[in-house]
């Protein structure tokens, strides 16, 4: 009865979490290499600009936003920020890269790729109700480990038998990189 048990809950919650688990492991995938391409935005169009900037210290919000208004860029500014030499104003629909010295730069216009920016705001969503299914889902996630170290009771591949000692490597694997990191 208790393998049974054991064996149901690791099957109806791995099935019922199946399309999460593939999302935040697809999101989490290209999240983790947003530094080096926009999986939720592809180029439609690049433009090449030359503008004159005043002062770094006189680069404000209300500059960026009317420097857009200029560009010809009509969509929401979300940011905007000077980083080693080059002054960038991101809004809903366009980036803008100018180099502080030169006032050469670009603007480029994108829209969000489909499927893939949905499925990374998972990973974004702050609201409180997805919050709460997030923990309910995490504590799944430890129900199906559980249940899966569980479900193999005779045998040489039971958890007692071999399966601790992945279970160590897996532990201790993440916690050398977060040693070597830091």
């Amino acid at each position: 009865m208790k393998q049974k048990l054991v064996r149901d809950i690791h099957r109806d919650f791995g099935y019922f979490y199946v399309g999460l688990i593939i999302s935040f492991a697809f999101s989490g995938i290209l999240m983790n290499h947003r530094e080096h391409w926009h999986p939720e935005k592809y180029t439609i169009e690049t433009k090449n600009i030359k503008v004159q900037l005043p002062e770094e210290s006189q680069i404000t919000e209300e500059f960026a936003e009317n420097l857009g208004k200029q560009l010809g860029i009509d969509d929401k500014m979300r940011r905007h920020n000077v980083k080693k030499g080059t002054f960038k104003i991101s809004f809903e629909k366009h980036d803008v890269e100018i180099d502080m010295k030169t006032g050469k730069g670009e603007i480029v216009a994108f829209n969000k790729t489909p499927i893939i920016s949905q499925t990374m705001k998972l990973h974004k969503n702050t609201s409180n109700w997805w919050i709460y299914y997030s923990d309910i889902f995490g504590i799944s996630l430890i129900l199906i480990a559980i249940t899966g170290t569980l479900m193999v009771t005779h045998g040489k591949n039971t958890f007692k038998k071999r399966g601790w000692k992945l279970a160590v490597a897996g532990i201790i694997f993440p916690i050398l990189v977060l040693i070597i990191l830091s």
